[in-house]
């Protein structure tokens, strides 16, 4: 009993031991510390304020209304940054125009709703404002462009240029595309990050990941397929934030704390300290 209760204990200090560091050190801050608070600096998820819908188009959604033309309102709408109501079949006729005339059943189900939410319901859903989530993408490098990793990011001009420490600014393509051309990154994906330290490159994606399930879980397996790819020339990390540090049953925690703790996974809190020590 003595001899399985140590092996038990020893199992657990090994496990311990490979756990990367950062990984560690993100989930302790985020347990410990005042994390939300100061993620708020990273992510400043305020919402914006109502979409705005184009005057003269919504002109013709009104006219289409009120003369009750299927065909003709749909189309505006779908022209609209929103469509006011959700339903399947939406995307197909948003991406393929010629449907709306083949498919009359479809497009009367479609307008048979739009006529009892009513003009105001259909512009008060057209104008939402966006979700958060929607938004979180770009905050990460407004964040860096605040100098918060202590340097200004910079073009790939000067990027190129300079030998010494060094944030790439860009857009995920070009970030994406300056990586298949100089590190052997050959992936589909976007990055959001691309730096060099101490005379080595690093890259990666990231997230802020809000919730467990659905669309968030395809987050983190985004981010993680970049992490694991091979023969990229540069380090490869994933700048995760969010309900994967909080500890108890969710997938993500488990993925982190056992098939992933030997990668370079961190919260975007913790990115500095590890940049500087490479």
């Amino acid at each position: 009993m003595h001899k399985m209760y140590y092996n038990k204990i020893k199992y657990k200090i090994k496990v311990f031991i490979l756990m990367n560091p950062w990984i560690e050190l993100s989930i302790e801050y985020a347990n410990q510390r005042n994390y939300l608070d100061d993620l708020f600096q990273v992510y400043p998820t305020i919402p914006e304020g109502l979409r705005e819908i184009d005057n003269y188009l919504w002109g013709k959604i009104e006219k289409s209304f009120n003369k009750r033309n299927n065909i003709e309102l749909l189309k505006n709408l779908l022209k609209a940054e929103l469509f006011p109501i959700k339903d399947s079949y939406v995307a197909y006729l948003k991406r393929d125009k010629s449907s709306i005339e083949r498919n009359p059943a479809t497009v009367d189900r479609l307008c048979g709703r739009l006529y009892e939410m009513g003009l105001d319901a259909i512009y008060n859903k057209c104008s939402e404002p966006k979700e958060t989530n929607r938004q979180i993408g770009p905050l990460f490098r407004r964040w860096l462009n605040k100098k918060s990793l202590g340097i200004q990011p910079v073009d790939i001009n000067e990027f190129k240029k300079t030998k010494g420490n060094a944030i790439l600014d860009g857009s995920d393509a070009e970030l994406s595309a300056f990586a298949k051309v100089f590190l052997n990154y050959n992936h589909n994906k976007g990055l959001d990050f691309i730096s060099r330290f101490n005379g080595k490159y690093i890259i990666g994606e990231a997230k802020f990941l809000t919730d467990f399930g659905g669309h968030q879980n395809a987050q983190f397996n985004d981010a993680i397929s970049t992490l694991t790819l091979k023969n990229v020339n540069a380090i490869i990390i994933a700048i995760l934030d969010g309900v994967l540090y909080i500890s108890g049953g969710n997938k993500m925690h488990k993925s982190l704390t056992t098939g992933l703790k030997e990668y370079n996974i961190m919260s975007a809190l913790v990115l500095r300290e590890f940049l500087y020590q490479i």
